[in-house]
C-alpha cells in the first residue's frame, strides 16, 4: 500500500508540473511560437515570470490569480489545466500501475488536454498534435502488448473515415461545412491509440454529449442554431471515458444482450 500511495502521489505532482508546460503549448501553438523559448513571461506586461510564481496551482493561489508585476487577472485555465493533468496522471498510474502504457496513454490525454482547450479557445485543432498522434500511436502499436498494428491501423482508418463521411454527407445536404478536417484528423488519432473500439465508444459518447450540450445552448439563445460548439472536446471526453470505463460498459451491454 506505501509504494502504490508513494508513487501515485509522485505521479501527481509530476503531472502538474507537465500541466504547467501543457498551458505553454495551449497559449503558443494557436500562435505558431516557440513552445522552448523564450521562458514564460506574463501575456500583457511581457516579465518573465520568476521560479517561485510558476509552482502549479500553489503559486496561483498565493497571487490570488494575479501577475505580481502587472496586477493583470490570470485566466482559470492555468491552475485548471494543471489539475486536470496531475489528476489524469494518478487516476492513470492507479489504473495501470508505473507501465509503459501508463505513459503512453498519459502522453495520450496529456495531448487531448492540450487539443480540447485550444479547440474550445480558436476553432481549430493543431495539425502538430493530431498527425504527430496518429503517427505515434500507429509506431507504438508495433510495441505494445495489449495492442497490435492491424488495430491501430484499422482504428485510425475507421476513425478518420466515419467523421469524413459524416461531413462529405453534411455537406452535400446543407452546401456548408459542418465538421472540420481537425476532427476527422482528432477521431483518426484517437483510433490509433484505442483502435475501433475506442472510435465507436468515443463518438457516441461525445455525440451524446455534444448534442446535450448543443440543446441547451439553442435553448439559452432562443433557438439560434447557428453558434459554432467545437467537437474536440466532447470527442476527448468521449476517448477518457473509454480508457477508464470502457471495457465495463462493453461487458456490461454484452451482459444485458445474452
Amino acid at each position: 500500500m506505501i509504494p502504490t500511495i508513494f508513487y501515485i502521489s509522485f505521479t501527481f505532482i509530476l503531472g502538474l508540473l507537465i500541466g504547467s508546460f501543457l498551458n505553454v503549448c495551449i497559449y503558443r501553438i494557436p500562435k505558431e511560437l516557440s513552445i522552448i523559448n523564450p521562458p514564460s513571461s506574463c501575456p500583457t506586461c511581457k516579465k518573465r515570470i520568476a521560479w517561485y510564481d510558476n509552482i502549479p496551482i500553489l503559486s496561483f493561489i498565493i497571487l490570488r490569480g494575479k501577475c505580481r508585476n502587472c496586477g493583470e487577472k490570470i485566466s482559470w485555465r492555468y491552475p485548471l489545466v494543471e489539475a486536470m493533468s496531475g489528476i489524469l496522471a494518478a487516476l492513470l498510474v492507479y489504473k495501470f500501475g508505473p507501465t509503459v502504457e501508463f505513459a503512453v496513454l498519459y502522453a495520450f490525454c496529456a495531448s487531448l488536454i492540450v487539443i480540447s482547450m485550444i479547440d474550445l479557445q480558436y476553432q481549430i485543432i493543431p495539425n502538430e498534435i493530431s498527425i504527430s498522434g496518429i503517427i505515434l500511436g500507429f509506431i507504438y502499436s508495433f510495441f505494445s502488448p495489449v495492442f497490435t498494428w492491424k488495430a491501430s491501423l484499422l482504428g485510425i482508418l475507421v476513425g478518420g473515415g466515419i467523421l469524413a463521411l459524416i461531413a462529405l454527407i453534411y455537406y452535400l445536404m446543407m452546401r456548408s461545412e459542418g465538421m472540420g478536417g481537425g476532427d476527422i484528423k482528432l477521431l483518426a488519432m484517437i483510433g490509433a491509440f484505442l483502435g475501433i473500439g475506442g472510435v465507436v465508444f468515443t463518438l457516441a459518447i461525445g455525440s451524446i454529449i455534444g448534442s446535450v450540450i448543443g440543446i441547451v445552448l439553442m435553448l439559452k439563445d432562443k433557438g439560434d442554431s447557428k453558434a459554432k460548439i467545437p467537437f474536440g472536446p466532447f470527442l476527448s471526453l468521449g476517448a477518457l471515458g473509454y480508457i477508464f470505463f470502457g471495457g465495463l460498459l462493453f461487458d456490461t451491454y454484452l451482459g444485458l444482450l445474452w
